[in-house]
């Protein structure tokens, strides 16, 4: 009853792409995600979590692809919303996937910018729950960015979203 999925996407068609570092578990394109979720239904698995695998072109240092109505994450949420109203989702809100130098957060000096990177995951937070994610699950490790999330979460109607911080 408490499994969760987790569902790893990428750009392409016709795409189940194996991924090295773990054995049997793939990546897989948009155009296959529909047999996973009725896979996930006909188990009774509540909820997928969605990870993107961001093109390099696509990154760069302030991870502004996070933001696109228009991501792979965003795509994949309008798509199955749409088909599957019964299946929970939830999102990863990072910036990990989308910065060219591969850190959670915006970098100013060698060092990682709590509070600019916190301002960037409270805008993702919101596009992912404006595209359907029904659990915001953090795992940058920003101080304070969950009291954040939640306030702009409330602000703006999203009151049933919940939020899963890895950190907890």
């Amino acid at each position: 009853n408490d499994l969760i999925w987790p569902i790893f996407i990428r750009e392409g068609k016709n795409i189940k792409e194996p991924i090295k570092t773990m054995p049997g578990v793939y990546r897989y394109s948009l155009d296959k995600l529909e047999n996973l979720i009725e896979k996930a239904i006909s188990k009774k698995i509540p909820v997928v979590a969605l990870f993107p695998n961001t093109p390099s072109q696509k990154k760069d240092s302030r991870g502004k692809e996070a933001l696109n109505k228009n991501n792979l994450v965003c795509k994949a949420l309008r798509l199955i919303k749409k088909n599957y109203s019964e299946i929970g989702l939830m999102c990863d809100v990072a910036l990990d996937p989308y910065t060219s130098h591969g850190h959670d957060g915006i970098l100013k000096n060698n060092y990682v910018d709590n509070d600019e990177t916190i301002k960037i995951l409270v805008k993702q937070s919101l596009l992912q729950a404006e595209m359907g994610c029904d659990v915001i699950a953090p795992s940058d490790m920003m101080d304070g960015r969950i009291g954040k999330i939640r306030k702009n979460l409330d602000k703006n109607g999203f009151h049933l979203v919940q939020i899963l911080s890895y950190a907890v």
